[in-house]
């Protein structure tokens, strides 16, 4: 069975409402299931392993602290551990306290292995919700809102990735974002 085949069999959503009452076992699968993909989510925003592993592990605290607020109604149990996960990095990102300086010269000579902003919505679930909204969105727009929201990228990024100006990007992720929300509903 491939990794996609597992995670996409694994019941998210079942898992995290035991969570909510209380089974430490259906964290650790959670966990067991998640925490590789995770640390390679987080590491893509982060940059640093010891900031990854950190969000990773804030992540689980939010999961089992707010799990009880989980709605399966609003989007797939995956997609809101996910979610929690982008938000922690972003957090730990914006809380310059903890970065390194580094030259840009020194970014610039890393490779790029990150997945492409398709291939992220490819590794979606075929059924989701979230997938088929992001495939109703003008490939452009929808790269853009990718880029935003799984990388943690500014729009000023977003339009140097896109090479398109900064008016243009910012508009783009914010009609993607609309079109995304409405349609979820």
């Amino acid at each position: 069975m491939q990794p996609r085949d597992r995670a996409s069999a694994f019941d998210h959503a079942d898992a995290i409402r035991r969570c909510a009452r209380g089974d430490k076992g259906a964290l650790r699968q959670l966990y067991e299931q998640e925490a590789g993909a995770m640390l390679g989510v987080a590491m893509r925003i982060l940059r640093r392993r010891e900031l990854a592993e950190e969000a990773v592990q804030d992540c689980f605290v939010q999961v089992w602290r707010r799990a009880a607020s989980f709605d399966a109604t609003r989007g797939a149990g995956r997609a809101w551990l996910f979610t929690i996960l982008r938000n922690r990095a972003l957090n730990i990102l914006r809380d310059g306290s903890r970065e390194e300086t580094t030259g840009a010269d020194l970014l610039a000579d890393e490779p790029d292995d990150r997945p492409s902003p398709e291939s992220i919505v490819v590794l979606l679930d075929e059924t989701s919700r979230l997938r088929r909204c992001l495939e109703q969105l003008e490939p452009l727009r929808r790269n853009g809102l990718v880029l935003a929201y799984t990388r943690g990228l500014s729009h000023g990024e977003v339009a140097s990735e896109l090479k398109v100006p900064l008016g243009t990007a910012k508009s783009w992720i914010r009609r993607a974002f609309l079109q995304v929300r409405e349609c979820m509903q």
